[in-house]
């Protein structure tokens, strides 16, 4: 299965690459740029707000008699917007690039999954949402640091000259299974529609809620560690979570293919709630690495296991239902950030943040649990007639 979607699990890595390779050479931008950190910064906002609206609203206009040409025009949006990044003179022309990139990030994310769905048999169809996921998970855990290697090397536009390379490969890897492609299902303009079902539309804001709480309080992972005094051991908690994201996105398909998603779209949150728990009321740096692996592994195994969820018993929707859940997930995530930011100029310790998050996690565990009682249906039940 893995060489069939291959190219696309390439293209999504340089998705999550590009995400978050910012965040670690934010201060030698505002430097080069002649701006400031919080101006700089903008470029998350804008690179985010452009994915949720480009996903949901362009993905099926562009898919429309060719998933191949959907997918080339998306990453070369993506490619462009990065080009410009790269050689950006000054602030506005840096945040209108990140636009052009987040909204090539949306329709590819969201073309890309349901592509690599309909490519595989329906008892596969787990493993190869996942293998996307993977995509974007290790792009997220190999951003910043090498973002930030190849920064203090070179400089910032040398780092983003790298997502670039990355994403010409991908584009060049697809062209060149461009025919393997199948067509995806597409009513040529906006997919709002499909929030007209209760469930889709509960999967959306389950998404939402665990951007804000799982990648949100993500950002803060290091102001968390100072607080605890484990400052000492920030890096080795960066890649505890980043180790753990790619091993449960790598891992979940398997049990998502034999098993269906019900189990695991309640115990995921659940794990998330619980390490949130240990974070907060413990100090051990040994509780803290595990926490922070089982936290990256649940946050990010999520996304395929409600993708499962939700486009189960409607594979033809997957594309719009992908792009809404992911738009979601990534506003989820910059609101988390934005409310973390605003509760620590209040005078909020940076401990304080992990009970905030615990909200969110907890009431993604009541709406997942509503969708697997109440709108998946019982894998492999009989129906025995009673003379």
């Amino acid at each position: 299965m893995i060489r069939k979607v291959w190219p696309l699990v390439a293209a999504a890595i340089a998705l999550g690459i590009d995400a978050y390779v910012l965040a670690g050479v934010l201060p030698s931008i505002a430097d080069s740029l002649a701006t400031t950190v919080a101006a700089v910064g903008l470029g998350v906002t804008a690179f985010t707000g452009a994915y949720a609206l480009a996903g949901p609203m362009m993905s099926g206009m562009l898919t429309r008699g060719d998933t191949a040409r959907a997918l080339l025009i998306a990453l070369g949006m993506f490619n462009l917007g990065n080009v410009i990044t790269v050689v950006a003179p000054g602030i506005e022309v840096f945040l209108a690039s990140r636009v052009i990139a987040g909204a090539g990030a949306g329709v590819l994310t969201a073309v890309a999954t349901a592509a690599a769905a309909a490519m595989v048999a329906e008892n596969e169809r787990g493993r190869a949402m996942a293998m996307v996921t993977f995509g974007l998970s290790t792009g997220t855990v190999i951003g910043v640091p090498v973002g930030m290697l190849v920064g203090d090397l070179l400089n910032w536009r040398w780092t983003m000259g790298l997502v670039v390379v990355v994403g010409l490969l991908s584009m060049i890897a697809l062209a060149a299974r461009a025919r393997t492609l199948p067509a995806l299902t597409s009513s040529g303009g906006p997919t709002i529609g499909v929030l007209r079902s209760a469930k889709i539309s509960v999967g959306v804001v389950v998404a939402f809620l665990l951007g804000v709480a799982s990648l949100g309080l993500y950002t803060y992972l290091l102001p968390l560690a100072e607080a605890r005094g484990l400052e000492g051991w920030s890096f080795a908690l960066v890649w505890a979570w980043g180790i753990g994201g790619v091993t449960g996105s790598a891992l979940v398909g398997k049990p998502l293919d034999a098993h269906g998603p019900r189990v695991l779209l309640i115990v995921l949150p659940g794990v998330l709630l619980v390490t949130f728990v240990a974070v907060w009321s413990c100090g051990s740096p040994v509780v803290w690495l595990v926490a922070a692996g089982l936290w990256g592994a649940a946050g990010w195994a999520s996304v395929p296991t409600l993708q499962q969820a939700l486009i189960g018993d409607r594979p033809e929707l997957a594309m719009p239902i992908v792009a809404f859940q992911m738009a979601a997930m990534y506003l989820g995530s910059a609101v988390g950030a934005a409310v973390g930011s605003s509760l620590l100029a209040a005078g909020t310790g940076a401990m304080g943040l992990v009970v905030w998050a615990m909200i969110p996690a907890g009431l993604t565990i009541v709406l997942a649990g509503w969708i697997s009682i109440r709108a998946l249906p019982l894998r492999r039940c009989r129906v025995v007639a009673v003379a």
